[in-house]
């Protein structure tokens, strides 16, 4: 049996809908908040990538290339964020970063 394009945006809309429910059902965590961002921005980059290959065209390869760019900027700053704010504050729950306001 091939793999074909169905298989690879089959497993991209598991991933997609594992990551909004990552997002949906645990607030508390905002490790898991990211990890399930990054776990979105995979599964748009796996369409990306499958489209790109079935239509032999190069121009979702670089877009799955400027998202992984994003993906890697955003996980650096944003775990440097929470380390600081756990050095500050002792902890990284969600309640806590909601009480940063002014």
């Amino acid at each position: 049996m091939e793999v074909g394009l169905g298989h690879y945006l089959t497993v991209g809309a598991i991933l997609f809908v594992t990551g909004v429910f990552g997002i949906f059902l645990n607030r508390k965590n905002i490790i898991t908040i990211m990890m399930s961002i990054e776990l979105i921005l995979l599964a748009v980059n796996l369409n990306l990538v499958a489209f790109s290959a079935f239509l032999n065209d190069l121009v979702g390869q670089v877009f799955a290339l400027f998202i992984l760019t994003v993906a890697a900027a955003e996980a650096a700053i944003g775990l440097a964020i929470l380390v600081v704010f756990f050095r500050n504050r002792g902890s990284i729950a969600v309640e806590d970063v909601n009480a940063m306001k002014g």
